[in-house]
């Protein structure tokens, strides 16, 4: 089966820094329903944060992996030049972003890109299996960007930097 019109026309859209009811663990468990164990199989593999290309990897998460392989080489590129006081385009996230704003923000505007990059693979993408892995990426996206906590992070900001005088 290579077509999920029920499975996908019940999941809500998601938004960029939009918190949603629909989780990474509910999207699993309504896909236990509609999926072939195959494909079922092929989205439990999926993970945003690796990137390293397997010959089994459907075609839309080999495209993805080497954007995520390119967005994390222009950001080493920038930080050397940075390093050695050069000037550096960057392609995918604003250099300006970079320079001025917080670690967060920055996080942020990754993140953003990469959605961006998902969004133009879903194009032409609606009820297949590479809809369902683009909203498993985009969940994952937002998982991550919602554990963010701007206190808890602070804290572990200043006890990490805090200098012990005894």
């Amino acid at each position: 089966m290579d077509k999920y019109y029920y499975f996908v026309a019940q999941l809500p859209y998601l938004h960029f820094d939009k918190e949603t009811y629909m989780n990474i663990e509910l999207f699993f468990n309504e896909g236990l329903k509609w999926l072939s164990n195959k494909d079922y199989n092929v989205l439990k593999s999926i993970n945003i944060n690796e990137y390293q290309i397997k010959p089994y990897d459907p075609e839309i998460v080999k495209k993805y992996k080497q954007f995520e392989y390119e967005l994390r080489l222009d950001m080493a590129n920038y930080r050397r030049a940075k390093k050695m006081s050069q000037e550096y385009k960057t392609k995918y996230v604003p250099s300006g972003i970079l320079r001025e704003s917080t670690p967060l923000e920055i996080e942020k505007a990754l993140m953003k890109a990469r959605w961006d990059f998902i969004d133009e693979l879903e194009i032409d993408h609606h009820f297949d299996l590479e809809k369902l892995i683009t909203y498993l990426l985009k969940l994952q996206i937002l998982e991550r960007l919602f554990t963010f906590n701007k206190e808890k992070g602070f804290e572990k900001f200043k006890q990490t930097c805090e200098v012990n005088y005894e």
